[in-house]
């Protein structure tokens, strides 16, 4: 084996070894807050002038712990003082369903989401299912979720919430930095 050969076996392994650690899956882990960013911009809805979106939907404050097998979030939805425990959704990282329960609002509410690799990247999908009063008719909406590291200390969250009752589909993007 020449010397060239070498050269180029060699930089043959490090492109793949390189490209393997590019695609390995991320680790979420932490406790991450809202990093500050400019108000944003006002949006019309309804007539109205609305300040901000609604981000992430996981709230300012939220904690992250993965393994081999599952993603945990958990925040406080409600203030310190009051009595309610933090909330939580846990997802399978396999790709196959989770439920989650929320109960707040109308009651319980049911969502059902996946979890899929895109490199080091992770999607989660859900899918919520709700009544609208007063006719009680059953709609679904679907939220995406694009969770990736800018940084070891810089979260974002892409978040794509479905269009709803004649509603227009919206994308925001969250930022969090670890504490």
């Amino acid at each position: 084996m020449g010397p060239v050969e070498i050269v180029m076996r060699a930089t043959a392994a490090t492109l793949v070894t390189a490209s393997l650690a590019a695609q390995a899956p991320a680790d979420f882990s932490g406790r991450w807050v809202l990093a500050p960013a400019p108000p944003p911009a006002a949006t019309q809805r309804g007539g109205r002038t609305a300040p901000g979106t609604m981000g992430s939907g996981w709230g300012g404050d939220i904690t992250i712990t993965q393994d081999a097998t599952t993603l945990t979030v958990q925040y406080l939805q409600f203030t310190r003082g009051d009595m309610q425990p933090p909330t939580g959704f846990v997802y399978l990282l396999n790709g196959s369903e989770s439920t989650n329960v929320v109960n707040m609002g109308r009651g319980p509410q049911e969502q059902i989401s996946t979890a899929a690799w895109d490199g080091s990247r992770l999607v989660i999908t859900t899918r919520h299912r709700f009544k609208v009063a007063p006719e009680g008719e059953i709609m679904t909406s679907e939220t995406r979720r694009v969770l990736s590291l800018e940084s070891p200390q810089s979260l974002v969250i892409e978040t794509t919430h479905g269009a709803v009752m004649g509603g227009q589909s919206s994308t925001t993007r969250t930022v969090y930095r670890k504490q």
